[in-house]
């Protein structure tokens, strides 16, 4: 299995590849479109500590670390509206870290 989770509409190999500054993008899928996303997310979360979220013109290469914060949120302001994101976040320093 490979570490690329692909948004649908993934038709060519010429992408841009994101590792630094800031980059957002929303992405309207099918009710089937996301649980195919979702569960190839999981997969990878299970098999690795790294993944690649990509789409026709962009990719994003992410190592991960333990906790993943889970963010559930309920709005019922004009429509209601419930949002879950997921935060990863790098591995934390201590790499560098050494006694002499």
């Amino acid at each position: 299995m490979g570490d690329r989770v692909n948004v649908p509409d993934d038709r060519t190999s010429d992408r841009r590849t994101v590792t630094s500054g800031f980059f957002e993008q929303e992405v309207y899928l099918s009710s089937e479109e996301t649980a195919t996303f979702l569960h190839d997310l999981a997969d990878q979360l299970e098999a690795e500590s790294s993944f690649t979220i990509s789409a026709s013109e962009w990719e994003i290469p992410f190592d991960y670390s333990d906790p993943i914060e889970v963010e559930i949120e309920f709005s019922e302001q004009r429509e209601r509206e419930l949002e879950i994101e997921l935060e990863f976040t790098e591995p934390g320093g201590g790499d560098d870290l050494s006694v002499r």
